[in-house]
């Protein structure tokens, strides 16, 4: 099975956060829409996509956008990962034996990432790291929270247009 495509009514969750927090798809909806990340901390992809999904959550993810990842990894590990990336958006952590969430979303790569809407529909689906996707997210991000759009790359970076997940 791929992953959840746009369209799609997206599967509602409950998931633990790495302070201890109880995260529900359901109650963050109520807020606004959800950006949804699932990593692994092996992934190289993961490794080069969460840090620019930080830039997204620091741009805009105190306002009416809730962005989460989703670990597939022990708390422990992922610590360690958002610490070396430099992540400070909440991560939630799937369960490592049986994956629910995950498989729920029908992941079969990471990074894969959700745009959900206030509905619950997913809006944009995306797999691996796909620069016109990541852009039409960060333009999502700055229309729904009536910023002013910021410029998610800096001038000299190499951008990938797409890496595998």
């Amino acid at each position: 099975m791929a992953a959840l495509t746009a369209g799609t009514r997206a599967p509602h969750f409950e998931l633990t956060a790495m302070d201890g927090a109880k995260f529900s798809l359901q109650d963050a909806l109520g807020r606004g829409p959800v950006l949804a990340v699932f990593f692994k901390i092996s992934c190289p992809v993961c490794q080069y996509a969460l840090p620019y999904y930080e830039r997204i959550y620091r741009a805009y993810g105190d306002q009416s956008v809730t962005l989460i990842g989703v670990s597939q990894n022990q708390k422990t590990e992922a610590a360690e990962f958002m610490k070396r990336y430099g992540i400070t958006f909440p991560v939630l952590l799937d369960d490592t034996k049986t994956f629910p969430v995950s498989n729920a979303y029908g992941l079969t790569n990471v990074p894969t990432t959700f745009w959900i809407s206030e509905d619950g529909e997913i809006e944009i689906s995306s797999v691996g790291w796909v620069k016109q996707e990541f852009e039409e997210i960060a333009r999502k991000a700055a229309t729904v929270t009536k910023a002013t759009a910021e410029p998610m790359f800096h001038s000299g970076e190499r951008i990938a247009d797409f890496r595998a997940g």
